[in-house]
């Protein structure tokens, strides 16, 4: 049966918003915390950025580095550059990093091709360039290549056929049909992509923004399309739905869409390793690393999402709670206590001493060998907090003082 794996690409799309930023230590972060839920790859990054390469490396290094139980630190995360589909870049990007999968992106659509590339290409300059950039990638260890074509939704679909065959007779593996501007509906985007699917006889990915507010809606609706065609689908997803604009398909809400809604529940597509419980945690970890609070009614992990207040709601949720609830909090990894201090605090950051470090790791049961050991992460902790320019949280700092190393070079923004 052909199956919906998701890909985040908070990292790389997410990151790339307005106002926004995230440090290496946090991006690595949430690769780790993506690797837990059972997501099946990450687009964490650009490898032509020279700012990229230690933190992209670091990554790959984190899934031969075993943990304290023997087991990779991110175990089953593919890790996923992407590149502008010019070969160059490309050559470039895997000559600086150790990533061995891409993804190739050139604009597809008339209206890019007249007023972005200002009709320097044609059409069969576009996959001319495309074509050697996957041969390049291919030739430079890639195990893997995909191809986007962005502003797919506003393509030409004979084109856009052409462009996935000969992508596929090059050697990559997935076509990525992005919407770009959020221009499609659920109706366009499923018997486009059903289309392509049929006639190009190759997985495809969904890329979709949410300009209309129908990101999730789509990336559903085109990758079910894809499946019923007998070919595996991709969605690309962001935590929270952050995104360029509008911001793109949130990652919960398309799982919750896979696994509850009336027409899709039966249909068993989306990938079995998604473990839903893990959810708030990496969007509460998502959201205050952005500076972004979730929205109060945002799917799954707002602070609304189970809140009852209406008599009759209150009533029958507390008969039964599938009278108004699809699903139960406890799915979301809900339902635990938040305490927070009222008295004294001690914290550690760019300007903490050895006392207070050795507080704060106590109270997460966790000793130093000895003085020395101490001011070791001492220094690591004091970079990590002026970088992120927030208090460090207790997965980072637990990262700092199990991987010291790795989150040296994360904290090292020239190669």
């Amino acid at each position: 049966m052909p199956k919906i794996r998701l890909v985040d690409v908070t990292n790389r799309d997410g990151e790339q918003t307005a106002r926004i930023v995230l440090s290496k230590l946090q991006k690595t972060i949430i690769n780790i915390l993506l690797d837990q839920m059972g997501v099946f790859g990450s687009e964490l990054g650009f490898p032509l950025s020279p700012h990229e390469w230690n933190y992209l490396n670091s990554n790959v290094e984190l899934k031969k580095l075993e943990n304290d139980d023997g087991k990779p630190v991110i175990k089953n995360l593919r890790l996923e550059g992407w590149s502008r589909a010019v070969a160059g870049d490309v050559e470039q990007a895997l000559t600086n990093t150790n990533l061995t999968h891409l993804n190739l992106s050139i604009s597809t659509s008339q209206q890019m091709l007249e007023w972005k590339f200002r009709g320097k290409f044609s059409r069969d300059d576009i996959i001319s360039m495309m074509v050697d950039a996957v041969r390049a990638a291919l030739e430079g260890g890639c195990t893997s290549v995909g191809i986007n074509a962005e502003d797919a939704s506003r393509t030409d679909m004979e084109f856009l056929k052409d462009f996935g065959l000969a992508g596929k007779e090059a050697g990559a593996q997935i076509l990525r049909y992005c919407d770009t501007l959020g221009y499609d509906d659920p109706c366009t985007i499923a018997g486009r992509m059903g289309e392509l699917a049929r006639e190009v006889q190759m997985p495809l990915e969904t890329h979709c923004h949410n300009d209309l507010g129908l990101a999730v809606a789509n990336s559903v609706a085109g990758a079910v399309a894809v499946c019923d065609e007998g070919q595996d689908a991709y969605i690309n997803t962001t935590v929270n739905g952050v995104g360029e604009r509008a911001g793109n398909a949130d990652l919960v809400s398309c799982i919750l869409a896979l696994r509850h809604s009336s027409g899709l529940a039966d249909k068993d597509y989306l990938d079995r390793n998604i473990d839903t419980t893990k959810a708030y945690r990496l969007a509460q970890y998502v959201s205050r690393s952005f500076g972004l609070p979730i929205p109060i009614n945002q799917v799954g992990v707002g602070e609304n999402a189970f809140a009852h207040e209406s008599g009759i709601h209150a009533d029958g949720a507390l008969k039964d709670r599938h009278n108004y609830e699809l699903y139960a909090f406890e799915d979301l990894g809900r339902g635990h206590e938040v305490l927070s201090k009222t008295g004294r605090e001690i914290l550690t950051g760019q300007h903490g001493g050895t006392a207070g470090l050795e507080y704060v790791y106590s109270h997460m049961d966790i000793a130093f060998r000895d003085a020395e050991h101490a001011r070791e992460i001492l220094k690591l902790v004091q970079y990590a907090n002026l970088i992120n320019q927030q208090p460090l949280t207790e997965e980072e700092l637990r990262f700092i003082y199990d991987y010291p190393e790795i989150a040296r070079k994360l904290l090292t923004l020239t190669p």
